[in-house]
């Protein structure tokens, strides 16, 4: 499975469904399933094949016979059920099928949960410029959805050749989180040893300093832009101490935030 079949086919979601015991899907000629592991783990089995424990994803493809979902007997999960058919269905056959992994399952997780509450809200009279535009957005998650399970599931295999440049930009977007080295490692798909040897050759710095740097720039572009008290500030950017926060920003700008405060203006 490739992205030059998604380049040329689109994604459009005809149903979804949250699960908590073991169920079954036919198979039926154009529809697929996109499984999502919300909690736990789950067995897939396609067809008269072996099954495959889950914990993050699993694409089953109409192609492959009727597909079994197992929840243990002594554990608990839930998993969502994504039914979709890809169009035109005369231009490209789509293949993807099989265990797919993440590292961003909260992102993953936030769009079927927003695509769950929107399914069971009143849908808007058909024919409308509302549905339409609901339609639309389905179809807009399902595509990032897919998008970025097949992006990382790639990046996995690959062994997180492109992982460094990947989690800085990760941290340039996300730098007011609880960012970690085991959380990035994991991210990039390599040891926590091997990634801090690879990010320090690749920035000159180490993980903790380049985040420690990036924070407090973005720190310093609120003091200029914004007449925030700086403990505001401070936990905006990801430093939840702000007595650390402000001993950290006077060794890198060499004045105490409320000082740097004073000597800047909002824009």
């Amino acid at each position: 499975m490739s992205f030059d079949q998604l380049n040329f086919l689109i994604p459009c979601l005809d149903h979804l469904e949250a699960y908590t015991r073991s169920t079954s899907l036919p198979a039926i000629a154009g529809v697929h399933h996109l499984l999502v592991v919300r909690r736990g783990h789950v067995s897939v089995t396609p067809g008269q094949g072996e099954p495959v424990v889950c914990t993050q994803g699993y694409a089953c493809h109409s192609g492959y016979g009727d597909y079994r979902i197992e929840v243990p007997r002594t554990k608990a999960a839930e998993y969502v059920i994504l039914t979709y058919r890809m169009l035109p269905v005369e231009q490209q056959e789509w293949t993807l099928e099989g265990q797919l992994g993440t590292y961003s399952e909260v992102k993953i997780h936030y769009m079927v949960d927003e695509l769950l509450r929107k399914t069971q809200e009143e849908l808007p009279e058909a024919g409308r410029p509302e549905a339409a535009a609901f339609q639309y957005r389905k179809r807009l998650m399902l595509e990032r959805i897919l998008y970025i399970f097949l992006r990382e599931s790639e990046m996995k295999v690959s062994g997180g050749t492109r992982s460094i440049e990947d989690t800085i930009s990760y941290m340039n977007e996300h730098y007011m989180l609880p960012l970690t080295l085991p959380m990035l490692a994991g991210r990039a798909g390599i040891s926590e040893g091997h990634y801090t040897v690879l990010f320090k050759k690749h920035t000159g710095r180490t993980m903790t300093a380049y985040l420690r740097s990036l924070r407090i720039e973005k720190a310093k572009q609120l003091f200029q832009q914004t007449l925030q008290p700086a403990k505001e500030i401070a936990q905006q950017v990801g430093f939840p101490d702000y007595f650390y926060f402000s001993r950290m920003f006077k060794k890198e700008v060499g004045m105490s935030p409320s000082e740097y405060q004073n000597t800047v203006k909002p824009i």
